[in-house]
């Protein structure tokens, strides 16, 4: 049978055999009494390895940013994030409907806010204002770019954010890559923000999860949080299993899709220079410009599906492709044998 490729992101990853063994045998017990030792290991070895001081094994990413928010703000808080992240705009306007607050947006030029747009929109005290709660920050920025942002970054935004007696939070979905971009630890990197989440489920390969880490206080009422909104768990320790394999295993070979997205966008390049970004790809993620090449992405997506090939659609003109556990460069030059074809 032919290998399927599939590009489209690195959560379509498969668990490894070590993941599904350590899942079928793991020890549990009922997560919601606090009673599930392999949670409880999980959780202990994701703060240990951030800097913080706890915490918390949640279904998704989308959950953690949701029950993070709920945590850190009241009804009728405002959050400042960045108008491209995925919080703002694929959580199925949860930051409303579950923690009835008002998100604002600002622009962010190559993942970056510039520290006076942020100055900005932080609301003066007044009766007729809402309170400015929480600086909202994303590393790596920008799903279909891949922007790993440094620790200087990190701090000057939570400088800006401590003066004005907000709360720094990151979703650090993709934190992994940045750290490995900039070659510094994950303590290191996030040291400046006050509470985060990361994936286990993207470029780590785990099935399912996210871990929140931060403060012990931040943790308890997001643990509560957690519970209200239908997150609580009995025996999670199965699925808490592959987490633990995947931080003490499958961060080592990150630096493998790295490079890989490297290959594949120098092979882009070759057969038109105007595919792919000067200087790109940061991490694993290959943005493709198809429109820059005076192509539709449509028909080129719906040719590599014939070939058995996926990749993502961003709209009219450019496309996604992310490297990950189960692509190696045979697979590349596979690929970028299909697109001289299909673009020739």
């Amino acid at each position: 049978m032919m290998k399927a490729l599939d590009f489209r992101s690195d959560t379509v990853t498969q668990p490894t055999d070590e993941m599904r063994t350590a899942m079928a045998t793991a020890v549990v017990g009922d997560d919601i009494l606090g009673e599930d030792p392999t949670v409880q290991r999980l959780e202990a070895m994701s703060a240990k390895m951030f800097g913080k001081e706890a915490g918390l094994f949640v279904i998704s990413g989308t959950m953690a940013n949701q029950v993070s928010i709920m945590a850190l703000t009241h009804l009728g808080d405002e959050i400042i994030l960045g108008e491209d992240t995925h919080m703002y705009n694929l959580e199925v306007s949860g930051l409303a409907a579950l923690s009835g607050v008002q998100p604002r947006p600002i622009p962010a030029e190559h993942g970056r806010f510039h520290s006076a747009a942020v100055t900005k929109a932080i609301r003066p005290k007044g009766i007729q204002a809402a309170i400015s709660r929480v600086l909202c920050l994303e590393n790596t920025y920008n799903l279909n770019r891949g922007i790993p942002l440094p620790l200087s970054y990190h701090q000057e935004m939570a400088d800006i954010a401590h003066r004005h007696d907000m709360a720094v939070y990151l979703d650090g979905a993709r934190i992994f890559n940045a750290a490995l971009a900039f070659n510094i630890s994950l303590a290191e990197l996030c040291q400046p923000v006050d509470c985060l989440q990361f994936c286990l489920s993207k470029g780590l390969a785990a099935p399912v999860g996210s871990v929140i880490v931060g403060g012990k206080a931040f943790i308890d009422r997001a643990r509560w949080i957690k519970q209200r909104i239908g997150g609580g768990m009995r025996q999670a320790g199965h699925m808490a299993a592959a987490g633990i394999v995947a931080l003490e295993k499958m961060l080592s070979r990150l630096s493998d899709d790295h490079e890989n997205a490297c290959y594949l966008a120098s092979g882009l390049a070759a057969i038109d220079e105007r595919l792919v970004d000067r200087g790109s790809p940061l991490t694993n993620i290959v943005h493709i410009n198809f429109g820059a090449a005076g192509r539709q992405s449509a028909p080129i997506v719906k040719a590599l599906i014939d070939r058995g090939v996926k990749i993502k659609q961003i709209d009219e003109g450019t496309c996604r492709m992310i490297t990950h556990w189960g692509i190696d460069k045979t697979d590349i030059d596979i690929v970028l044998a299909h697109y001289k074809t299909i673009l020739s």
